[in-house]
């Protein structure tokens, strides 16, 4: 039998072998020269880190993390009793095996007993050390080059390292395709976009290339796979497929963020992970409109009842701002605000004619309206003004004489209006959502971009976001 074909008898008996008849997990460390002290085992949850096991080593620096259940596989981190990361291990189906190490010299002195999966990741990150600390080396001499010559031998010997290291993973792939390790080596993969001779026309098309690398981007990676929740590549692969290669369009996303859901609902934690990272991504979205995402989770996951791993406190939250962006989406016309003006004359929103209308939400006790206030009434007066935008400024927070007060002093010559108590209680009684829910207003000052059909083009922009918007558009208007 060829070697190569008995290192994998081995292994696969080693593995088997090992686990029959294995509950729980039970790994026994061996950790120099701590005595006495607690160390952990942590885990990676996302770019987060959480403590899963603990153990107290004795006077000869034994200790065991033993549990009757088997923890999730994934990539370990062995903590010290300071917090400090000493070094990771894999955790997949076999939970029962060694560790031994030095701290004064971990690089040299851990071993892993009974544990292939580890030594094999121990063979692997030391090549991938040691072939790093040559490349930045090089990179280095790169940089010193003096000749073309020397540059082309540089990025030969460049390209020689990182292939060892890919060959490496391929092989692992090759041999133990269901591995943990192999996963990982999958996940980290990026696809490789065809050369220019072999593109559409036999030229490099940038399009092309973009469709090439999104629609292969996930090749290989198994979405039922709890494993790759708890490895710390995971996220930053999902972050950079939503960031680059996703166009920040809600439909776009929508789309992207459907299939991935429902295609590891066979998979609780790996769902549970995706959910919970999409609703944060969403509820408070780096990109206007994006929020028609989080409506859409929403009303497709978190109301039909499979989210029940929120909790009670956390799903109201939830709730209430779903319903909050419900009512003022992109594109969907506004709440009409049935508000009056300093005289308590009616003066609501719908009664107002122009072309675009700015509402502003705002407190005149706020510190961050004092600024932003009087910056958005000088470029009102300025420019806007003339181009026929019309001010419809609504009063939060902080009181009838001091919004007067500072109305007069900053000559805010837009349409002034409040909220009476009396309007407030009316709308309460009736059980009607008030304009704070209507219009997501939870901080101030809060903008927002109505046409001339009260329909919302804009929202919750800065004063400068909000003069480019309304530029472009009053451009857009003229050309047309």
């Amino acid at each position: 039998m060829r070697s190569g074909n008995m290192y994998l008898f081995v292994f696969l008996f080693l593995i088997s072998a090992a686990g029959f008849g294995q509950q729980g997990h039970n790994i026994k460390l061996t950790l120099k020269p701590y005595k006495n002290s607690l160390i952990y085992l942590a885990y990676y949850y996302g770019k987060l880190k959480a403590v899963a096991d603990s153990t107290t080593l004795d006077d000869n620096s034994k200790g065991a993390f033993v549990g009757k259940e088997k923890l999730p596989g994934g990539i370990y981190l062995v903590v010290s009793p300071k917090k400090e990361i000493l070094f990771e291990v894999l955790l997949d189906s076999q939970q029962h095996f060694s560790i031994s190490a030095d701290t004064l010299d971990i690089v040299h002195s851990l071993t892993f007993t009974g544990s292939p999966d580890n030594r094999t990741f121990q063979d692997y990150t030391g090549l991938a050390s040691k072939n790093g600390k040559a490349i930045a080396d090089l990179q280095k001499d790169y940089a010193a080059s003096k000749t073309k010559q020397d540059s082309t031998t540089t990025i030969d010997q460049i390209k020689k390292l990182n292939q060892e290291v890919q060959d490496y993973r391929d092989d692992i792939e090759k041999k133990y395709p269901n591995s943990l390790l192999a996963t990982i080596f999958i996940t980290m993969k990026e696809p490789p976009i065809p050369p220019a001779d072999k593109q559409p026309g036999g030229k490099y098309d940038t399009a092309f290339a973009y469709r090439y690398f999104k629609s292969h981007y996930w090749d290989g990676v198994t979405f039922t796979d709890d494993r790759i929740v708890r490895t710390p590549i995971f996220e930053p692969k999902l972050e950079k497929y939503f960031r680059d290669l996703v166009p920040h369009i809600a439909d776009s996303i929508n789309k992207e963020v459907d299939w991935m859901l429902l295609y590891s609902r066979t998979s609780k934690e790996l769902f549970k992970y995706l959910l919970v990272h999409f609703v944060q991504k969403y509820v408070n979205p780096e990109y206007m409109g994006e929020d028609a995402v989080f409506v859409h989770l929403f009303n497709k996951f978190i109301n039909t009842g499979q989210a029940e791993f929120f909790t009670e406190k956390y799903r109201k939250f939830l709730n209430d701002r779903a319903y909050s962006m419900m009512a003022n989406l992109i594109g969907d016309p506004a709440a009409n605000l049935e508000m009056v003006d300093s005289l308590n004359k009616p003066t609501p929103l719908y009664g107002v004619k122009a072309n675009f209308i700015v509402v502003c939400f705002w407190d005149p006790t706020c510190s961050h309206c004092k600024e932003e206030v009087p910056k958005l009434d000088s470029i009102y007066n300025a420019k806007w003004k003339s181009e026929g935008v019309k001010m419809y400024g609504v009063m939060v927070d902080g009181g009838k004489a001091n919004w007067e007060r500072f109305i007069q002093e900053h000559h805010l010559e837009w349409i002034n209006v409040y909220e009476t108590k009396e309007q407030h209680d009316a709308i309460e009684a009736a059980g009607k959502p008030g304009y704070k829910q209507l219009y997501d207003v939870y901080q101030t000052p809060t903008l927002f971009l109505l046409d001339k059909d009260k329909r919302i083009v804009a929202k919750q922009l800065s004063y400068l976001q909000f003069d480019k918007l309304i530029t472009l558009k009053l451009n857009k208007t003229k050309s047309n």
